[in-house]
């Protein structure tokens, strides 16, 4: 069983995709996320990670490494990173390059989250240039990628200028058991993303935190989870703005993807029973709600998981009711607010 842990033992950090919304640009998007980025700051959040997606008209995030650069520079203090990039899509070399450039640039500031999906389509994924191996290499890939970030062996003809020596913080994230039992293997820390595959979120975090072993970059194994959350003053108000994400999940569901539309008053007329039932699968671990709904709600959780920190994402329309949804929940966890 996990070790009980308190929202107030743990840190708060956060995802985001630079969200693009309707009526809006990808510039708009990308200011949307430094805002998120300062704010999450100003919180006492730990980090403020960006995902690699592609071909999806909602997420604009898909040149993580120049995202990541852009909003450390616009930041002082929070850790800004991945979350993730997608390994089988890049050389290893290429990422230890941009990453150990990022590490240069904002020295202590940058984390660096892989996947091993290609975080879209398969004809995206062909466009991508991607391997026909896929995910099969992504161990063989990661130890590539780590000992390019390591101080290089004296014989080393390919090297990582810049990133060599940098040992920029290495994450494996998941959605099943696989890359729980490789960070094990290899000792790094691991983050779930139950905020869109909650099926195995147990499984791995018992796996991982059971087979895990020591390592240089590691001595205990450290677990993180991404949940959605969506706080407001009452409960009707949050449903009323989550009606965004949901609709957005639908177009998932029905391959129709397009930019976060505006909250909607009435989804039943928006998806079928069905349809309903999947999303809300899709979205089992999201807290939508007051303070005090969300606070019950993830306390259950944390208690639950024993994660050693929590991420959140928020699919909200409105800047300012995204903002005020992190100032809502920031309060509940072990952060560091500055004044």
């Amino acid at each position: 069983m996990p070790v009980s842990k308190k929202l107030s033992d743990i840190p708060l950090s956060v995802l985001d995709l630079a969200t693009v919304v309707e009526g809006d640009t990808v510039s708009g998007a990308f200011r949307r996320a430094v805002a998120g980025a300062q704010s999450a700051e100003r919180l006492g959040c730990t980090r403020y990670w960006f995902a690699e997606h592609h071909n999806m008209e909602s997420v604009a995030s898909a040149a993580t490494s120049v995202l990541i650069g852009h909003v450390a520079g616009q930041t002082n203090s929070i850790r800004v990173g991945a979350g993730g990039v997608m390994l089988p899509n890049h050389a290893p070399l290429v990422i230890a390059e941009q990453f150990g450039t990022l590490e240069a640039l904002y020295p202590g500031r940058i984390d660096l989250g892989l996947g091993r999906a290609p975080g879209t389509d398969p004809l995206t994924s062909a466009a991508l240039r991607r391997s026909l191996q896929g995910g099969d290499d992504f161990p063989n890939d990661v130890v590539e990628l780590l000992r390019f970030l390591d101080v290089p062996e004296p014989s080393a003809r390919v090297r990582a200028i810049p990133g060599e020596g940098t040992q920029v913080p290495v994450w494996l994230l998941g959605s099943s058991t696989y890359s729980a039992q490789l960070a094990a293997m290899l000792g790094l820390p691991f983050g779930f993303a139950s905020h869109f595959a909650p099926t195995y979120l147990h499984e791995a975090l018992a796996l991982y935190k059971a087979r895990f072993q020591p390592s240089k970059y590691l001595q205990e194994p450290y677990a993180l989870a991404c949940v959605s959350v969506i706080a407001a003053e009452s409960d009707e108000e949050a449903q009323h703005l989550a009606t965004s994400y949901y609709e957005l999940v639908l177009g998932l569901i029905r391959n129709k993807r397009r930019p976060l539309a505006p909250p909607t008053e009435d989804m039943s007329a928006q998806w079928t029973p069905a349809e309903e039932a999947a999303v809300r699968q899709f979205a089992h671990y999201s807290f939508v709600g007051s303070p005090s709904t969300v606070a019950e709600g993830l306390s259950g959780f944390v208690a639950e998981t024993g994660v050693d920190e929590l991420m959140v994402t928020a699919h909200v329309y409105d800047l300012a009711a995204r903002t005020r949804s992190l100032e809502l929940i920031a309060p509940l966890f072990k952060t560091q607010p500055i004044h």
